[in-house]
């Protein structure tokens, strides 16, 4: 049966590909989006690719009583709209910390405080609120460590050790019982909105959904943003005929889930009963090295530019954290549909039929962070 539905961030990279498949599904879909500067420009305009048959309203959700207007007829409310960039985070605290938790206790304090039609609250979470993953040592069993010293990192020694008997750990996949170990600012306020959103929706009985996003790309991803999604950097800088710049040595893992299956994702925790109160990850599974992401994107784009391992660090990187998502798969019916490798054919066709020439801004956001203190 269609809803009402109200899409925070509607008009960036994932909300506006749910919006199309919602509007698909012949839902009424309200769209509510600040749009940033960094993400969308200067012109305050709606992008171009914006679903004509969605509401678009331009605003905040830290105007109350704006956000209570939009909000009182919806049955649904999807919330994506966030401040997005780990290393930022950590000098932009009061905006991070303004615009992720306020915004999202601004949403909360209506649901409590007012009438309205709502049934369904998703909360868009990320895995960063896991820091390090899971990981097995043979002697102690499996364990959640710390994040790697200063002191190891200067060594140079990028992978970690069991914290008790020092002996090397291999990564697991990581469920959703992990333990927060949030490394930055930005994963602070996105477990505050995790915590806030449970306690609420458990008080008053409104049904409530966390969804821990891994690293998303896809079409539509924001490459004027230089602090986040390596896929779009990584991309942006070789169709500038510059060489993709790695960390470390390039072994850290990550989950790269395509756009697609976040919206398949995102649907199905909407429609079934079984996804109230819960937390799921969203990801595919499987774990793919940042080295393997550059030689992929650089074979696709320009092979004559080989990528360029710093061995330099930023400060909170983690090693490996790759999702578990057997919770979702078993719950909800979800399952990921594309792999990485044709996966990123999709983000890189879309670059390429761009208007204009997206310009790499990547090195100006790598010397911020070194100002900063926070790439060493």
């Amino acid at each position: 049966m269609p809803k009402k539905i109200l899409i925070t961030g509607g008009a960036g990279f994932i909300g506006s590909n749910l919006v199309d498949k919602l509007i698909k599904e012949k839902h009424e879909v309200i769209i509510l989006d600040i749009l940033e500067e960094q993400v969308h420009g200067l012109n305050q305009e709606p992008p171009k690719y914006l679903n004509e048959k969605a509401n678009f309203m331009h605003g905040s959700v830290l105007d109350y009583d704006a956000l209570y207007k939009i909000i009182k007829d919806c049955e649904v409310i999807v919330h994506l709209a966030a401040m997005v960039g780990v290393g930022q985070s950590m000098y932009q605290t009061e905006k991070y910390i303004k615009h992720n938790i306020l915004g999202t206790a601004n949403i909360l304090d209506i649901l409590i405080n007012k009438d309205h039609n709502v049934k369904k609250f998703l909360i868009a979470s990320s895995n960063t609120v896991y820091g390090e993953g899971k990981y097995l040592c043979e002697k102690c069993g499996v364990i959640f460590p710390p994040l790697r010293t200063i002191k190891q990192l200067i060594k140079k020694k990028w992978e970690l050790v069991c914290p008790d008997c020092k002996s090397k750990v291999k990564p697991q996949l990581t469920d959703e019982n992990t333990p927060f170990n949030s490394s930055s600012i930005y994963a602070l306020s996105k477990q505050s909105q995790e915590q806030m959103s449970l306690l609420v929706g458990k008080t008053y009985g409104i049904n409530t959904t966390i969804l821990r996003f891994f690293l998303v790309y896809g079409q539509r991803q924001a490459l004027s943003n230089p602090y986040t999604g390596v896929c779009g950097i990584f991309s942006t800088r070789l169709l500038n005929g510059n060489p993709t710049i790695v960390f470390e040595d390039g072994r850290q893992s990550r989950d790269f889930v395509h756009v697609s299956d976040i919206c398949q994702a995102i649907i199905l925790a909407m429609e079934s009963s079984s996804a109230n109160g819960e937390i799921f990850n969203i990801g595919t599974g499987t774990p793919i090295t940042i080295k393997e992401v550059a030689e992929i994107i650089t074979e696709k784009i320009n092979p004559g530019l080989k990528p360029i391992f710093t061995h330099q660090y930023r400060i909170g990187d983690i090693r490996h954290c790759v999702a578990d998502i057997s919770k979702i798969k078993n719950k909800l019916g979800y399952k990921p549909n594309i792999n990485f490798k044709e996966g990123i054919d999709d983000l890189i066709n879309w670059i390429r039929n761009k208007e204009f020439q997206i310009k790499d801004k990547s090195q100006n956001a790598l010397d911020e962070l070194k100002e900063k203190g926070l790439l060493k």
